[in-house]
């Protein structure tokens, strides 16, 4: 039986393999492994992707986060707002710099936060508004930075799916004080291991940011900040700097996919389909699928060889992790509606059109038997 994976970084490795080798071999003879030139050549290069004055890479999504916050001087006592609607980081990087996340529901036909549940939860202890752009569309960002502006509060953008995506034609990245993004191997910019990126226009949090990466040194041995060791390896960079030139096209086919899925599983059982919001592109990090029967529809595509995943099965607010915050099944109902019926079917560049049929086909064939 052929498989149809989730993602083939194989594939895309062989699309782009004399590249790939000669770069890291490059740094190979050099063994400048530890902020080599590649790194800063792929700052440069990510910064005008992005439209931003800054970028600095960092060892990982989580981190980028992270220090970005801990850079704004958020700290123990502080709270930031997060949706439950994410990846599990997310609120992870504001525990780790000893604030509180609070929690807000998502938007049920965006699955991003829900801009009209941001202001009920504020206190006078808020800093910060952290919108997740998830599966690869823009939150609602206009109404986020409203609200920002009008309660003085940061904004710090997770954009770890959303290497590309254009809100009212700005990058994701480039809206609020700072972006972070994660090259984590499989989203659509990703490296050949962890790796991330913060995103400003903020000269001197730049330089704060760059500080903090690096044990806190301004040079070597001269240390202003208790810094931390979250660089991106120049390995690393060295493929990224590779893949970014790729990005575009890649981003453009992964649409070309999504609008394929959207012909062939139209009127298709009680499927339903992630609403693309006017004011946002989409990169399709993630081609999601809605469907009551969304356990039992997996499973059969397993059985016929077609590699499925769910993001995310447990919201945030029911995680074990964060028993603490108080939160009971109820307090977030868009966001547990979504987590027991969304599906992600298999999503990357190099998909064929057959492959894509297939799925299709094999969905098809699933809801008839019902």
């Amino acid at each position: 039986m052929d498989i149809v994976p989730f993602v083939d970084l194989v594939a895309q490795y062989h699309s782009i393999e004399k590249e790939v080798d000669a770069s890291i071999k490059k740094v190979l003879m050099q063994c400048n492994f530890i902020l080599g030139t590649e790194v800063e050549e792929f700052e440069r290069a990510f910064a005008r992707f992005i439209g931003v004055a800054h970028g600095i890479a960092v060892s990982s999504g989580l981190d980028a986060l992270r220090l970005a916050l801990q850079a704004l001087g958020i700290r123990e006592g502080d709270e930031v707002i997060v949706p439950t609607n994410t990846f599990i980081a997310s609120a992870l990087a504001v525990s780790a710099v000893g604030a509180k996340p609070v929690l807000v529901d998502c938007d049920p036909n965006t699955y991003n936060i829900n801009p009209k549940m941001i202001e009920p939860a504020l206190t006078g202890r808020t800093r910060a508004i952290m919108p997740v752009h998830l599966t690869g569309q823009a939150a609602d960002m206009d109404a986020v930075l409203d609200i920002a502006k009008r309660q003085q509060l940061h904004v710090i953008e997770d954009a770890a799916q959303a290497h590309g995506t254009l809100y009212q034609g700005r990058a994701c990245g480039s809206l609020g004080t700072a972006g972070g993004f994660s090259f984590y191997p499989g989203k659509n910019l990703g490296a050949y291991g962890d790796g991330g990126m913060i995103t400003t226009n903020d000269t001197e949090l730049a330089a704060k940011l760059r500080r903090l990466r690096h044990y806190g040194q301004e040079s070597k041995y001269h240390h202003h900040e208790k810094g931390v060791n979250a660089r991106l390896d120049t390995l690393q960079a060295a493929v990224l700097n590779i893949k970014l030139r790729n990005l575009p096209n890649w981003n453009e086919a992964r649409t070309k996919h999504a609008q394929r899925y959207r012909q062939l599983l139209e009127r298709v059982g009680d499927i339903r389909f992630q609403q693309q919001a006017s004011f946002s592109t989409h990169i399709y990090h993630l081609f999601v699928i809605e469907t009551d029967r969304r356990n039992e529809l997996q499973r059969h595509l397993d059985g016929a060889g077609i590699h499925t995943n769910i993001h995310y099965p447990i919201p945030i607010h029911l995680q074990k992790a964060y028993r603490d915050l108080g939160h009971k099944e109820g307090d977030f109902p868009h966001a547990e509606q979504a987590a027991k019926r969304m599906l992600s079917l298999p999503m990357f560049p190099e998909l064929t059109n057959a492959q894509i049929e297939r799925v299709a086909e094999s969905i098809k064939e699933f809801f008839p038997k019902q």
